[in-house]
């Protein structure tokens, strides 16, 4: 009668087959939870774990570096007098990033500042603090070059609109760290340390910007992006508490990922014309609108 039973006093093969299993999932757990996760009350030191890749003088202390316009065709505008246009205008936002101060104060007032909206934006239920250790905000402006009008005549009540292309390459680089949460199988299972330094590499894509039609209700100028831009990030990390993950691929994919997803379901940006609609209404027709798509 005892061999009709899984658990009995005499050792069987099914008895050591269920054992054997079970003694691997728990030494799988203990090496999981103990090597790679924290627990709830552990503290660890985020500086010591975290991969900064901090230049030897910052951005806003670096020259800019000239970069050429390379419109030489006869048919193609030149960008040129936009290019210095737009890097006076982001040099504008950059010292307001860093409320008008300059050198270490400045990057720090600039640090805090995105360390706070993250924390405002990230999913609670998943992610804890995000602590951001460093920023830099870059020393360069984007770059538009084979500016051409387009005649779209041959549509029924289309408007000419304006392509161009873009490229951006910059020193623009963001230093966190933070704790993936699990809440399986019960609330506050397990921890995993997750330190991040995320920069760009380059960006790259033609750009379509579109004129209001007199006959708008609301007039806002269209800027859309085509789905199949360049972008190149480059991500340094660590994953782990006592023993780490460098540099993981899947993570480095997940996010360049995630951020090519958000500009593709963005599509096209509209910039509403001072005086003729406030953002709020424009909000409210888009909500109701069937998306714009970019003019091929």
């Amino acid at each position: 009668m005892g061999s009709n039973y899984i658990f009995s006093l005499t050792p069987t093969f099914t008895q050591g087959l269920i054992l054997g299993q079970l003694s691997i999932l728990v030494l799988l757990a203990l090496v999981l939870k103990y090597l790679f996760f924290i627990t709830p009350i552990e503290q660890y030191d985020a500086q010591s774990l975290h991969p900064r890749t901090i230049p030897d003088y910052p951005s806003w202390s670096r020259t800019p570096k000239v970069e050429e316009d390379g419109t030489h065709e006869a048919s193609i505008e030149s960008a040129a007098w936009f290019n210095s246009l737009a890097r006076q205008v982001i040099d504008v936002y950059r010292a307001k990033l860093q409320n008008g101060l300059t050198g270490l104060k400045g990057i720090e007032v600039a640090r805090q500042r995105i360390e706070a909206y993250a924390n405002t934006i990230r999913p609670r239920n998943f992610l804890d603090h995000i602590t951001v250790h460093a920023v830099d905000l870059g020393n360069s402006a984007p770059q538009l070059s084979n500016v051409q009008m387009v005649d779209a005549s041959e549509v029924h009540d289309a408007l000419p609109y304006v392509k161009f292309d873009m490229s951006y390459s910059d020193t623009i680089s963001v230093s966190l760290s933070t704790t993936y949460l699990f809440n399986y199988p019960m609330s506050s299972f397990a921890r995993l340390p997750v330190s991040l330094t995320i920069s760009l590499s380059r960006f790259e894509s033609s750009i379509t910007l579109s004129a209001p039609s007199p006959a708008d209700a609301m007039p806002v100028l269209s800027i859309s992006l085509p789905p199949d831009f360049t972008l190149r990030l480059k991500t340094t990390s660590l994953m782990g508490s006592r023993a780490m993950l460098k540099d993981v691929p899947k993570l480095h994919d997940l996010i360049e990922n995630q951020v090519r997803r958000v500009l593709v379901a963005q599509g096209v940006w509209k910039v509403v014309l001072p005086g003729l609609a406030n953002v709020s209404e424009v909000k409210a027709a888009m909500q109701n609108d069937v998306p714009v798509e970019a003019p091929s």
